[in-house]
């Protein structure tokens, strides 16, 4: 489930950043619907996936809600990637 919510936080990461995008005038706002409902389906998702993994793997309140406030700031993403990447390394390290 680990490696599901990994995936799940790269692609509501990058989903914000092209949200963002649009803003700055990178991206034509003709997407702009298209965008806003992959983006909240992505972050439900997010949340849903977050809370399956933190009751999985024991995380405490300390560890779920940087991880929640992570969703809501751009480019957070890269370091709960870090994190995550790091989570799973000492979880299972036969893996590696």
């Amino acid at each position: 489930m680990l490696k599901y919510f990994r995936a799940v936080s790269i692609l509501e990461g990058l989903s914000f950043l092209a949200i963002l995008s649009v803003t700055l005038g990178l991206v034509s706002r003709d997407f702009v619907f298209q965008l806003g409902m992959l983006h909240g389906v992505l972050f439900m998702l997010y949340l849903l996936l977050s809370l399956i993994v933190s009751s999985t793997q024991r995380w405490s309140l300390k560890i779920w809600l940087p991880l929640f406030i992570a969703s809501l700031v751009p480019f957070a993403f890269i370091p709960v990637e870090i994190y995550l990447s790091r989570t799973a390394g000492q979880a299972n390290p036969a893996a590696a």
